[in-house]
């Protein structure tokens, strides 16, 4: 079904735009020919990989199967604003609008600039966002506790070594009292992609790094990656928790399996089992890969739920569409009954469509007050 929906923005562009183009038959049909196997470029990788969420070819080449992408989408949909303001037009005036001969040249240019900015956005190394968060329960001894949540890391061929060591020394500079990875680590197996993923070892803090699993640990094998992971000193909390103690006081970390490992012969999401151990009234900090069970959370006493796997949407006005699969929450911070839930845009973001527009990627700093009102710290 996914490559059906990446196949619609090209069929657009061909009707709408390449058909009419005045230009020779050769050069729409190159044109043409390029434009559906970029759009189709997750089928290809799929029928001859076996996996479209990791296609382990060059940079060089991804990028460029990408940059063709992206420009179709956008392309399309500058396409589709055409077409409705064409109509209105045609609706007020009762006559249709001639188009300038500059407009075959100013719209795939205008599609080039965005899909420029949208990738560079998309695979930049992400900056830290602040974010103070009040909890009613929260103990003494844990006012201004700091939490570094990283997600969605997707390390791959186009998120390579490089760039994660740059998102591990950013998170150490932040000196927090914890780190957690709430899942999407990787999209490839662990023979392609543990070098690149090998600087997570780096990181510290002084009560722990912890993680749980995203979907896309599933689809390369998550009963391997989760011990390659843990040798780099991650320690997982799926479907487990872990009491962070000063003075008395106490913290319950716990975390879930994402919904998806049934699908693969593995546990499944188990709050119950995650919370057994937390006493009542204690300040429970979940982690969640998918933000949409929220609700069970919040009924189940949980305090702070931390999510990530939205991406924020992606770009401004996608995360419209985004917010019915995920129960309408897709990015920043939320209350849900007596639960913060805060829902990050991602570190990392996938290769299949890696573009950002106003919907920025994110190292988050969260620091714990127990006031009664929480604010963005930009």
């Amino acid at each position: 079904m996914f490559h059906i929906w990446t196949l619609i923005p090209a069929l657009y562009v061909l009707f709408r735009f390449i058909k009419p183009l005045p230009a020779p038959l050769t050069v729409k049909i190159a044109v043409a020919g390029a434009m559906i196997l970029a759009s189709e470029f997750h089928l290809i990788t799929k029928l001859f990989t076996g996996n479209m969420f990791s296609p382990e070819i060059p940079k060089s080449l991804l990028l460029l199967t990408t940059g063709i992408f992206g420009m179709t989408v956008f392309m399309a949909v500058l396409l589709v604003l055409r077409d409705l303001f064409w109509i209105l037009h045609r609706l007020v005036s009762g006559r249709w609008m001639k188009w300038h001969a500059a407009y075959w040249f100013i719209l795939p240019v205008l599609a080039a600039m965005l899909t420029t900015q949208a990738l560079k956005n998309g695979t930049g190394v992400p900056e830290v966002k602040k974010i103070d968060i009040t909890l009613r329960s929260l103990p003494p001894r844990f006012e201004g506790y700091r939490i570094v949540q990283l997600t969605d890391l997707h390390a791959s061929r186009l998120l390579p070594r490089s760039w994660i060591q740059d998102v591990v020394t950013r998170t150490r500079e932040l000196d927090a009292d914890m780190i957690v990875v709430t899942g999407d680590m990787i999209d490839g197996w662990p023979e392609a992609r543990f070098s690149d993923i090998e600087p997570l070892a780096q990181l510290r803090a002084e009560d722990g790094v912890f993680a749980v699993t995203g979907n896309h640990e599933y689809y390369f094998g998550a009963e391997n990656w989760i011990p390659a992971f843990e040798k780099l000193g991650l320690h997982f909390l799926n479907n487990a928790g872990y009491r962070v103690s000063r003075d008395g006081d106490s913290l319950y970390l716990s975390g879930v399996t994402d919904a998806v490992a049934p699908t693969y012969a593995l546990p499944g999401p188990d709050l119950s089992t995650a919370l057994n151990s937390s006493r009542p009234g204690e300040t429970v900090i979940l982690l969640d890969h998918r933000p949409e069970n929220a609700v069970q959370a919040a009924e189940s006493g949980v305090s702070l739920q931390l999510s990530g796997h939205t991406h924020g949407g992606m770009i401004a006005g996608l995360d419209r569409l985004v917010a019915p699969a995920n129960n309408g929450f897709v990015s920043g911070l939320y209350e849900v009954g007596g639960l913060k839930l805060y829902v990050s845009n991602g570190s990392g973001i996938w290769n299949g469509f890696p573009f950002r527009l106003g919907k920025p990627a994110e190292i988050t700093l969260i620091t714990l007050h127990g006031e009664t009102s929480s604010r963005i710290v930009e």
